[in-house]
């Protein structure tokens, strides 16, 4: 009787290897394997950026836990609004709280300029989506690409009361800026509630030699809004000039 196998010994052999090999594949390996090659791509991107930014944006950072009763809200509304009535678009991360305030302060101040509203939105259960006040979403499933992509936005960044979020997107533009790897990006602190952390922050860190005093002159500390206006518009106008030196020079 005819031999009723289909395959050969040498191919049982190759299926028995590529079974073994089937059974140690590591599922970390590959996905730390994936998230490499993606920052790898991010870090050619980086490489490619255009040769000067067409538009001077702030990031305002804070709680979305604030609402619209909190006069800090209604401060976060109004500086928005200034900022936007010069032409400085604004970005936050499109939530509720003090980033809705920023950003439907800007829809007020866009009556007097051409200045956008962004927002960076992440998935998150404690938020349904982005406010209604951005004219453009961009939507991040992780905050490593969001932070990424604030950066990569802004020109400056000011940040008011907020809680673990907040106090995250603060350290890593200060880091950033800190490595120089962000350069002439206004840090500016709003509110009484950071002076406490700076007080720590020399007590704990500078004191022991582990952060060096230059590196607290990163930030600015204002106690309100109206002080971090002239900080920005001195950057905005440097801003104006070397774009328009750079125009000028094709």
């Amino acid at each position: 009787m005819a031999d009723q196998r289909t395959t050969t010994p040498q191919l049982e052999e190759l299926r028995h290897a590529q079974n073994k090999k089937r059974v140690h594949v590591d599922p970390a390996h590959i996905l730390d394997k994936a998230i490499y090659q993606l920052w790898e791509t991010i870090n050619d991107l980086d490489q490619i950026q255009p040769e000067r930014v067409e538009h001077y944006r702030v990031s305002i950072f804070g709680s979305s836990r604030i609402r619209g009763g909190d006069p800090i809200y209604q401060e976060v509304k109004k500086l928005s609004t200034e900022l936007a009535r010069m032409g400085i678009d604004i970005v936050t991360g499109g939530g509720p709280g003090l980033m809705e305030a920023a950003n439907a302060g800007a829809v007020e101040g866009q009556i007097e300029s051409h200045a956008r509203s962004f927002g960076l939105a992440i998935h998150l259960p404690s938020e349904e989506g982005a406010n209604p006040f951005v004219n453009k979403v961009f939507r991040h499933r992780t905050f490593f690409s969001r932070l990424h992509h604030f950066v990569r936005l802004s020109s400056a960044f000011i940040v008011f009361p907020g809680g673990i979020g907040t106090a995250l997107e603060l350290f890593m533009v200060w880091q950033l800026i800190q490595v120089k790897h962000v350069t002439e990006h206004p840090l500016i602190l709003v509110g009484d509630m950071w002076t406490g952390l700076i007080e720590w922050i020399n007590g704990s860190m500078v004191e022991r030699g582990l952060v060096s005093p230059p590196d607290l002159k990163v930030v600015s500390i204002v106690s309100s809004s109206a002080e971090a206006i002239p900080i920005i518009a001195e950057s905005y106008e440097r801003f104006r000039q070397e774009k328009a030196a750079a125009e000028a020079n094709g």
